[in-house]
């Protein structure tokens, strides 16, 4: 990997098996939702014998352009959202920027970073992607993370992340 922080750090994209993950975890959620709306049909078509016959029929009918709008949203999106986020790193600043619809820009002086964790749960594991976490002073935003880097990309932002001049650290 070539060296992230130099002072003219260029914008990074994340890893592009982000779109594949983000389109997973979509499906799962299609998959819940579209459960638990056919479930409700069933409830309102069997036990509500006083419900009108509009209300079962709209349970009912409604339920294949509802789980379709949101299979169609969980393909789209991601790849717009990826088009979207990016990061740099240099030797002053780190910087996340992501969003479609609310944009979001999070600037992080190196100086105020206290600490840095690397994580993957089971479905990214499977993606090879993991989560910087990035912890700084304060209250608001304390933490910030990057999602949808390598693995091996995120252990190695740390580590080039961490301070190297013992006096920089406070104990």
């Amino acid at each position: 990997m070539d060296d992230v922080t130099a002072p003219d750090a260029e914008w990074r994209r994340l890893d592009p098996r982000k779109i594949d993950l983000d389109r997973a975890a979509g499906w799962i959620t299609t998959a819940v939702l579209s459960f638990g709306w056919l479930i409700m049909a069933t409830i309102v078509g069997l036990v509500s014998d006083d419900a009108p016959a509009w209300l079962r029929l709209a349970a009912v009918g409604l339920w294949l352009p509802f789980t379709g709008a949101i299979a169609l949203l969980s393909y789209r999106w991601p790849p717009v959202a990826h088009r979207h986020a990016r990061y740099r790193i240099d030797e002053q600043l780190i910087e996340i920027q992501r969003g479609v619809v609310w944009r979001i820009s999070i600037a992080v002086p190196r100086s105020r970073v206290q600490h840095l964790d690397v994580s993957q749960g089971p479905i990214q594991r499977q993606y090879g992607l993991g989560v910087l976490s990035i912890y700084t002073a304060g209250t608001e935003h304390s933490m910030v993370t990057l999602d949808g880097l390598a693995y091996e990309t995120a252990q190695q932002l740390r580590d080039q992340l961490l301070p190297r001049d013992s006096a920089v650290d406070g104990v």
